[in-house]
């Protein structure tokens, strides 16, 4: 199966020379790139019965690394379901526009600090409004700043419930 680090192996210098990416773009790239690689460094690991040697090599811990957090993501999962209540929950993505995501890249702080404002508003005023819900929420947002593709593409997840009353 093909992960990032095929991709980023095989494509990413000359992503990297035809794309402007930030210091931390690069940073990570780089991380996910080489994880788990002689380029990271390792050990050796011996059975202390047969002799056999095995190579293990180290791991990037970037958190944006798929194979680094994969299982801490898993871990906070299973926590986050401890915290549920046996009631509707749903899923809603709010993203930036387009046309934003250029003084996005320039005023994090700022933008990404308006962004889970604007979407935590949206969701308390339409779900309280009787014509929608009328109900009061809780929800959890988390900020995504790449999409899929790599590309920036700033969006805010959030879960939510609900009771009606």
């Amino acid at each position: 199966m093909i992960e990032v680090a095929d991709i980023f192996r095989e494509y990413g210098d000359e992503y990297r020379a035809h794309h402007k990416l930030s210091l931390p773009m690069i940073r990570a790239m780089h991380a996910i790139q080489y994880c788990r690689t002689s380029m990271m460094g390792g050990h050796v690991d011996q059975c202390d019965d047969c002799g056999h040697k095995q190579i293990s090599y180290n791991s990037c811990r970037n958190r944006h690394c798929p194979k680094c957090q994969n299982l801490p993501k898993e871990r906070w999962l299973e926590e986050r379901k401890k915290d549920l209540l046996p009631i509707p929950y749903f899923h809603i993505v709010f993203t930036l526009p387009t046309e934003l995501r250029a003084i996005a890249l320039r005023n994090k702080k700022v933008m990404y600090t308006l962004l889970f404002k604007a979407s935590a508003e949206t969701l308390l005023e339409l779900a309280n409004d009787p014509k929608y819900l009328g109900a009061q929420i809780g929800f959890i947002s988390l900020l995504h700043t790449w999409g899929q593709n790599l590309m920036d593409h700033p969006h805010v997840h959030c879960g939510s419930s609900f009771f009606v009353y």
